[in-house]
């Protein structure tokens, strides 16, 4: 019981339970209001404006979420300590009774207390309302209480006037008393009252944050602090290891791949284009010497050559991975698209139009059809055995090799004029485009489909958006470019980090978030064309040069520690130094 100026029950000083007991099988963790004696009370100096730190918070709140932490650990003892030494309360008796009555199923005197809460909205009272009282015609129902619960239809619900289909499905499970069952053998039903404790966490999201505090929210807060550090960490580039609330997050420049692990020279001349498989297993390179290689990453990091692409009669300026590996494309310039099995090395179809040169290469996202760019500035899609599907004609790509899809399927990404970027939308058949005042040198999208990153001829990389509104986000710097076409990649973890060839034979690494140029990777003899950075590992970047060699750069050997903590990628592999280990 209360001190002797106590005249309110325990259960409306300590923060109500509204979850299941530890041990059962949800698995929940119950929040016991705590039998204490201690009760908050109200101090003299006490004030709703009080401020702490220096981003002007309310002490009330601190003090608050503070509570609500200690209630959700269990910790419920302590809690009340809290409010009974600071004279915070965490609820409001009018709440605390209000959580109460729904524990209880007084559902009178929840709609009652809902009116005296401190909610404003009369929409939300009447949302809130139809909730309870739909909670309790449930439970009547369940009890085989039929006339009372059509009264509560009657009487109550309809005339709150919200949402008149669902309580047209609520009359209709009066009338068809069989549609509550799945069928006549079980008796099983279908709808039944959810427990009280989550009708309470649902109430608790429609109400605002000062009637009722979010559930976790300082887990909340600490989880975003942690998330801010971590996007406005320059050198982020692992989830390996323990976080620390005891000290800021912070990443070294080791946690990036800028050093040169293995070196591949099985091209006879300038390697063009590179690209990693999906799954990050493999890595496609494509050259002047009219052939392109597969490669194998190994379970020991080190990458070896597993199939010689042969056939093309022209340079291959293009790749495109199958979307589940299985295959590849590769494309001559001006020439033929090749189709292969990555397992066997065999060459499955030639997609040819006529007298016609193809320009690029990519598959649907099914992995049913093929799209090309041809010379007649038109797109072609074929099914895998060649027969052209659709033709897109018109202005619709240029002499680039680039053309791409989003992993939905809808939209069809391709350089239609020197200085635009075409969007094409396949459901509405509509068009979107880009425009850049510079001549567009190639572009690639990003894996959540949101972003295009278009290198330039002026030497600039320009991040745009293409979700809803188009726009550019960031702009990259530093690289150089005259002559060659010199592709940029996403890449790295959450693909937080922008990297670029460049003609002076350097490898440019760039903080997506902050713009900011964090490494220039030097080992290159002639100008790097194209960066690839393994899409699982974000410890493997490879590069592509005129000098006829692909760098596959790493980070620094890491500890053994370091290794046992390693993320485990899709092939169930942990990396460090852009090698494995098991």
């Amino acid at each position: 019981m209360g001190g002797a100026d106590d005249d309110e029950p325990p259960s409306k000083r300590v923060r109500a339970s509204y979850r299941e007991p530890k041990g059962l099988s949800n698995g929940s963790f119950l929040k016991e209001p705590a039998s204490c004696s201690l009760m908050a009370r109200p101090l003299a100096s006490q004030g709703d404006d009080e401020i702490i730190g220096s981003q002007g918070i309310k002490k009330v709140e601190f003090v608050r979420i503070i509570a609500d932490a200690l209630y959700s650990l269990g910790y419920s003892k302590t809690g009340a300590s809290l409010e009974e030494e600071s004279g915070i309360t965490f609820h409001s008796p009018t709440v605390s009774t209000f959580i109460q009555q729904i524990l209880d199923g007084n559902w009178d005197g929840s709609i009652a207390s809902l009116h005296k809460i401190g909610i404003v909205d009369e929409s939300i009272i009447k949302s809130a309302s139809f909730i309870i009282l739909q909670q309790k015609f449930f439970e009547l129902l369940d009890h085989e209480k039929l006339m009372e619960a059509l009264k509560t239809l009657r009487t109550e619900i309809s005339p709150l006037s919200v949402n008149s289909n669902r309580v047209r499905e609520l009359s209709f499970f009066i009338l068809s008393p069989e549609s509550r069952i799945i069928d006549g053998i079980s008796g099983q039903q279908t709808v039944k009252p959810k427990a009280r404790s989550e009708l309470l966490e649902e109430l608790q999201k429609m109400f605002p944050p000062t009637v009722m505090i979010p559930d976790g929210r300082l887990l909340q807060l600490v989880e975003q602090a942690l998330d801010l550090q971590r996007e406005g960490c320059l050198f982020h580039n692992s989830d390996a290891g323990e976080t620390s609330l005891y000290t800021d997050h912070h990443c070294g420049r080791d946690q990036i791949p800028s050093h040169t692990v293995q070196i591949l020279q099985e091209h006879q001349d300038e390697v063009w284009y590179l690209q990693f498989s999906q799954n990050g297993k493999y890595l496609a390179s494509s050259s002047s010497d009219n052939s392109a290689i597969i490669w194998e990453v190994n379970l020991d990091g080190k990458v070896s050559l597993k199939h010689r692409l042969t056939g093309h009669q022209k340079p291959v300026s293009s790749i495109s991975w199958s979307p589940d590996d299985s295959q590849i494309l590769t494309c001559g310039v001006e020439e033929v698209v090749r189709r292969w099995d990555v397992s066997s090395g065999e060459c499955l179809h030639v997609y040819e139009k006529g007298l016609l040169g193809l320009i690029s290469c990519t598959w649907s996202p099914d992995g049913k059809c093929v799209f090309s760019g041809s010379t007649d500035k038109s797109i072609v899609i074929w099914d895998l055995d060649g027969k052209e599907i659709e033709c897109l004609k018109g202005q619709k790509t240029i002499k680039t090799s680039d053309l791409q899809i989003t992993s939905d399927g809808i939209l069809i990404i391709t350089i239609c004029k020197e200085t635009t970027i075409l969007l094409i939308d396949r459901e509405s058949k509509s068009e979107r485009c880009i425009e850049e005042e510079q001549m567009i040198v190639a572009f690639t999208l990003s894996r959540d489909n949101k972003y295009l990153l278009v290198s330039l001829v002026n030497e600039e990389l320009h991040l745009w958006s293409i979700e809803g509104r188009i726009r550019v986000v960031a702009k990259f710097k530093g690289h150089k470019r005259s002559r060659f076409i010199v592709r940029a990649c996403f890449g790295g973890l959450e693909q937080a980090f922008i990297a670029s060839g460049s003609e002076d034979s350097q490898v440019y690494i760039w903080h997506r978030g902050s713009g900011e140029l964090i490494e220039t990777l030097e080992g290159h003899s002639g100008a790097v064309n194209c960066i690839s950075w393994n899409p699982g590992n974000p410890h493997m970047l490879a590069s592509a040069s005129d000098d006829r060699s692909i760098r596959i750069w790493g980070v620094k050997q890491l500890s053994s520690k370091q290794k046992g903590k390693g993320k485990s990628t899709s092939n169930g592999i942990h990396y460090c130094n852009g090698g494995a280990t098991n």
